[in-house]
């Protein structure tokens, strides 16, 4: 059995070069794992958040130890390790007039948090130790997601629900001041950096994906996402330079960064606004409004699949992960049965209320 030109000496030394080498392409990302039978993720623990008036997207700062939970009235921070609220932002929160809190970005070596905020459209900018409100920013109309780029040291906000505006605003992160906009092709919904001067965003009103240089403020590419219809959430597989993709059609598509091209989906459950990537483990997540979270695993920078569908709650859309415990969480509440008559200043889109007492935050675990 040892006749094709080598001694068993030399196998072993061959095997163990072959192991080395993939240990050195594991190290740089390049993983190609088996998928695993179950995620093992299961709902630990529930806890009531007082005062959430209604949310958008969940920031988990794994460094800090801090959740931010946005609501109509500003954002509520949870301390995640005493798993309590410890603060507000604006404090005290807003009350008439103003509000609709969409997301807060992190940009730590300025000790800033950026809040995007659409009544009126704006960035609030406040002190990540105190949280006290440092300054306001103007942006455009329709203000929704908002990102930190650490290669240009830009905040992005990404405009477009409103008024048939269509672009990006951008910020200075270290001084809070108007760097100018950025045109994009349609409705932009969640993005995606890489921290190599590269921001993607979904273009869900044309179901396309555009890729930004931070530094140039250009388009650089648009990719069309068939079988992806209204891109909303998204996140990235940075090192494999992956993006993941949800799809108002019930799909996740896992994108090349480099070509925008469509290289696996997945079936996900529906209402689709948030997805992750936890590169610890390689699970990538899509949080749904009809009480889903899908999870699927990246086998290889070519293959997905699709692992469970754990239950959660209905309304539970949008999540994060906190990356050093791999723990998931996501808001969930029951809401009036009926909209408002009439669109008013503090409520310009006929949302339903939030039942008092019912919103909680839920935390799924491995």
């Amino acid at each position: 059995m040892w006749d094709h030109g080598c001694s068993k000496a030399s196998y072993k030394m061959s095997a163990v070069a072959v192991l080395f080498a993939a240990g050195i392409v594991s190290l740089v990302g390049l993983r190609a794992q088996s998928a695993p039978q179950g995620s093992g993720y299961k709902l630990i623990r529930e806890v009531p958040i007082a005062g959430e008036t209604g949310w958008d997207y969940l920031t988990a700062d794994s460094e800090a130890r801090r959740l931010y939970l946005t609501s109509n009235s500003g954002v509520i921070v949870f301390d995640i390790d005493a798993e309590k609220v410890v603060g507000n932002v604006p404090d005290p929160p807003f009350t008439h007039g103003v509000g609709f809190v969409h997301g807060v970005a992190i940009a730590r070596e300025f000790n800033r948090g950026f809040i995007s905020h659409e009544v009126p459209p704006s960035v609030i900018i406040f002190n990540l130790n105190t949280l006290a409100q440092i300054d306001v920013t103007p942006t455009d109309p329709g203000t929704d997601a908002v990102l930190y780029d650490p290669s240009s040291k830009h905040i992005f906000t990404f405009n477009g629900k409103k008024a048939g505006v269509h672009d990006a605003s951008v910020i200075d992160a270290a001084t809070g001041k108007s760097i100018g906009m950025l045109p994009l092709a349609g409705v932009p919904e969640f993005p995606a950096a890489d921290g190599a001067g590269h921001i993607y965003v979904n273009i869900a009103s044309k179901s396309e994906l555009a890729e930004i240089d931070s530094n140039t403020l250009k388009v650089t590419a648009s990719w069309p996402l068939a079988p992806c219809q209204e891109p909303s959430g998204l996140a990235m597989d940075t090192v494999n330079r992956r993006l993941f993709v949800g799809c108002d059609n019930k799909i996740m598509a896992m994108v090349d960064a480099d070509t925008g091209k469509v290289l696996a989906t997945v079936t996900i459950g529906d209402g689709v606004d948030a997805n992750g990537f936890d590169p610890g483990t390689g699970y990538a997540f899509a949080s749904c409004g009809d009480g889903t979270l899908t999870i699927a695993h990246e086998d290889s920078p070519s293959k997905l699949t699709l692992i469970e569908q754990v239950k959660t709650a209905r309304s539970a859309r949008t999540m994060a992960i906190d990356l050093k415990t791999h723990r998931v969480y996501l808001l969930a509440a029951k809401f009036e049965t009926t909209r408002p008559a009439e669109a008013t200043a503090d409520n310009p889109h006929r949302y339903p209320g939030i039942m008092p007492g019912t919103a909680r935050l839920l935390i799924f675990e491995r």
